[in-house]
C-alpha cells in the first residue's frame, strides 16, 4: 500500500505516512480514553467560564465531530480549553451569555479567512517567552478563581480580588464543615492528578480526572455530606442561536475587540499545541493552515449554537497519543461518545461534585502556570525572562489581550535592542579626533552616537575623522545625525573626514568621472600601502586589460568618502590632505 500525503489521507482512519493500516480496536480504545479525560474537563471549563455545563459538552462534541474530522492535524484533540475560561467568564460578565455566540461565530469566520490566505504559520512568529508568559498569566488566575468553587464558594471577581480574598476563604472553610468536605475533595483531586502517573501497574492508564470524579460521586452520596453537585439540563434545550439583537452588537467596538482577542488567543493556542503534539509522535505532521481552517469551522458552528470557543487542548491530545492512536478516528469518536453520554445519561452528570471539577481545573492551571519555567528561563536568557514575567504580571493585573500585546511589545523592544548593537570607539591622535563605529546603528543607539560626536567636537582638535565603514546597518535617524554633525563642523572651519558604509562601485577608466571612487580591490591596495608605495604591477598579458588608473578630482560640497583603511594615519600623510584641501591622496 502506498503511503498517504504528509498531512494524512482524506478519509478518517486511512493509512498515515507510514502506509500501515491502523488498528481499529486501538483507535476505539484511545477514543474512550480521550472521552474520559474530556468529559470532566468540558464540564469544568464551562463551570469555570460561568456558563451552563451543557455548553461545555456541546463544544466538546463539536471539537470531536467537526474539527476532529478535518485532516489538519492527525492526533490533536480540540474542545473547550481552560486557557480561555477566564476570558470567557469576563466576556459573559461584560456582554452577557447571548453575545458569546456572536463573538465565537465571527472569531471562527476570521480563523477560516486567516487559514485560507495561508497565515497559519504566522502565529508561530511569536516569542516563546510571550507564549509561556501568556500561559502562566492564564494559569495563575485560573488556580485562584477555582479555589473558591473547591470550597463551594463564589469567587469575588477579578484575579486580583480573587487573590486578595484567599485569607477570608480559609476562614470560611474552617468554620463550615460542609465547605471543609468540599475543599478536601478538591485537594484530593489535585493531589491525585499529580501522583496518579506514578501508580504502578496498568491502573495508571485510567485518567486521573475520571478516578477523582468517581471518588467524588461516592463521597457526595454518603450520609451527612451536603456538597454542591453539577446541575445539568437538557443538552438540546441549552442551544442558543444568536438573533438579530445580538448581531446588532457588532457595532460595538468592545465586541469587535473581543472577537479579535478570541481569534488571536484561540489560534495561537491551537497552533502552539499542534507543534507540541507533533513532537509527541512520528506520524504525519500538522498542516497549519488546514488546521486553522478546521478550528475556524468548529468555532463557527459553536458560535451558531451559542457554545464555548474551541481550541486544541494539550491534556486530551497527549492522552490520545499515549493511548496509541494513529489516525483521526480516535479524536472523532470521542466527540460521538460525549454526545451519546450527555443525551442518554445526563442524570449521572448531576452526581459530580463541583469541587472535584474545580480541583481538575486547579491542576490544569498549575500546568499552565508552570512555575519551573521561570528559573529555567532566567538561566537561559534573562532578557526573555523579563518579557515572560512582564507578560504574566500584566495579564494578571489587567486582562489577557493587554498582557499579550504588552508582552509582544516587550519582546520586540528586546529584539530591537539586541539587533542594534553598536560599538563606538573614540580616541585622540595628534591633531585628529577619531570616532570609529561598527555594528547596527539604529535610533535606539542614537544617544550613544550623539555623545560620541559631541565628545569629538569638544576635543578641540582641528580635524575629526568619523569612520562608519564597519557599520552593517545605518538607519535614517543615525545617518541624518552624522550628516548634520559633519555639515555643522565643516561650517565651523573644521576638517571632517566622513567614512560612510555603502557599496563600492568600480570606476570607469576614462571620462570625467574616472577615479572619483575606487573599487574594493583598489581600496584594499590603498589600505595595505598607506605608508609604503605599492610595488609596480606585473606587465599584463596580451589578453589582460590594462589596470585602471585613478585620478583625484575635487569633490563636490556633498561628497561622501568611502574608505577601508581605519588604521592610524602617519604624520607625513597629513601633507596630502593640505595639498588637496582636505581630500585624501589616492594611491595607484
Amino acid at each position: 500500500m502506498k503511503s498517504g500525503a504528509p498531512g494524512g489521507s482524506g478519509v478518517p482512519g486511512a493509512s498515515g505516512a507510514s502506509g500501515v493500516k491502523p488498528d481499529l480496536a486501538t483507535e476505539i480504545t484511545a477514543s474512550l480514553v480521550v472521552f474520559l479525560v474530556a468529559l470532566p474537563l468540558c464540564i469544568g471549563v464551562a463551570v469555570a467560564s460561568g456558563v451552563p455545563a451543557e455548553l461545555g459538552i456541546i463544544s466538546g462534541v463539536i471539537g470531536g465531530l467537526v474539527v476532529g474530522a478535518v485532516r489538519g492535524s492527525t492526533l490533536q484533540v480540540s474542545g473547550p480549553a481552560a486557557g480561555l475560561a477566564a476570558l470567557v467568564a469576563e466576556t459573559v460578565l461584560e456582554h452577557g451569555l447571548a453575545m458569546l455566540g456572536v463573538i465565537v461565530l465571527f472569531s471562527g469566520i476570521l480563523q477560516i479567512v486567516l487559514g485560507v490566505v495561508r497565515l497559519g504559520r504566522m502565529f508561530q512568529a511569536i516569542s516563546l517567552a510571550v507564549v509561556q508568559g501568556m500561559l502562566a498569566g492564564i494559569g495563575l488566575p485560573l488556580m485562584f478563581s477555582q479555589a473558591y468553587p473547591m470550597a463551594d464558594a463564589k469567587a469575588p471577581g477579578t484575579p486580583v480580588e480573587n487573590m486578595a480574598g484567599i485569607p477570608g476563604l480559609f476562614t470560611d472553610i474552617l468554620t463550615n464543615p460542609q465547605a471543609m468536605i468540599a475543599t478536601l475533595l478538591g485537594i484530593a483531586t489535585v493531589v491525585l492528578s499529580f501522583v496518579w502517573k506514578k501508580v504502578p501497574g496498568p491502573v495508571k492508564r485510567i485518567p486521573a480526572a475520571l478516578v477523582a470524579v468517581a471518588i467524588g460521586i461516592v463521597v457526595a452520596a454518603l450520609p451527612g455530606v451536603d456538597v454542591k453537585t453539577l446541575q445539568v439540563g437538557n443538552l438540546l434545550a441549552s442551544v442558543r442561536v444568536p438573533g438579530a439583537d445580538e448581531f446588532a452588537g457588532l457595532a460595538d467596538t468592545a465586541i469587535l475587540t473581543s472577537i479579535l482577542t478570541f481569534t488571536v488567543i484561540a489560534s495561537a493556542e491551537s497552533l502552539f499545541t499542534a507543534a507540541a503534539v507533533d513532537r509527541m509522535h512520528s506520524g504525519p505532521r500538522t498542516r497549519y493552515n488546514t488546521e486553522l481552517i478546521a478550528q475556524g469551522a468548529g468555532n463557527t458552528i459553536a458560535g451558531i449554537l451559542g457554545a464555548l470557543p474551541i481550541t486544541a487542548v494539550v491534556a486530551r491530545s497527549s492522552a490520545n497519543v499515549q493511548a496509541g492512536a494513529k489516525t483521526r478516528i480516535s479524536r472523532t469518536l470521542h466527540g460521538l461518545w460525549l454526545l451519546a453520554f450527555a443525551l442518554l445519561l445526563p442524570q449521572v452528570l448531576a452526581l459530580i461534585p463541583i469541587s472535584v471539577l474545580a480541583g481538575v481545573l486547579v491542576h490544569s492551571g498549575w500546568k499552565l502556570f508552570a512555575p519551573e519555567e521561570f528559573p529555567k528561563m532566567w538561566r537561559q536568557d534573562r532578557g526573555e525572562f523579563v518579557v515572560m514575567t512582564v507578560t504574566t504580571l500584566v495579564i494578571v493585573a489587567t486582562a489577557l489581550l493587554e498582557g499579550v500585546l504588552i508582552g509582544l511589545a516587550a519582546g520586540i523592544v528586546l529584539a530591537a535592542l539586541r539587533m542594534s548593537q553598536t560599538v563606538i570607539r573614540q580616541h585622540i591622535e595628534d591633531d585628529t579626533a577619531k570616532v570609529v563605529m561598527a555594528g547596527n546603528a539604529t535610533f535606539l543607539r542614537l544617544p550613544q552616537v550623539i555623545e560620541a560626536l559631541e565628545s569629538a567636537a569638544a576635543s578641540g582638535r582641528p580635524r575629526i575623522r568619523l569612520d562608519l565603514t564597519g557599520v552593517t546597518h545605518l538607519d535614517h535617524a543615525c545617518r541624518n545625525q552624522v550628516e548634520e554633525f559633519t555639515a555643522q563642523q565643516r561650517g565651523l572651519g573644521l576638517r571632517v573626514e566622513l567614512l560612510m558604509p555603502g557599496p563600492v562601485r568600480p570606476e570607469p577608466t576614462t571620462g570625467a568621472g574616472a577615479g572619483a571612487k575606487a573599487t574594493a580591490t583598489a581600496l584594499a591596495s590603498a589600505s595595505a600601502s598607506a605608508v609604503t608605495p605599492p610595488e609596480p604591477a606585473s606587465r599584463p598579458g596580451p589578453t589582460e586589460p590594462p589596470p585602471p588608473t585613478y585620478h583625484p578630482s575635487p569633490p563636490g560640497p556633498d561628497a561622501e568618502w568611502f574608505y577601508l583603511d581605519t588604521r592610524p594615519m602617519p604624520v607625513e600623510y597629513g601633507r596630502g590632505y593640505d595639498d588637496y584641501a582636505g581630500r585624501p591622496p589616492l594611491v595607484g
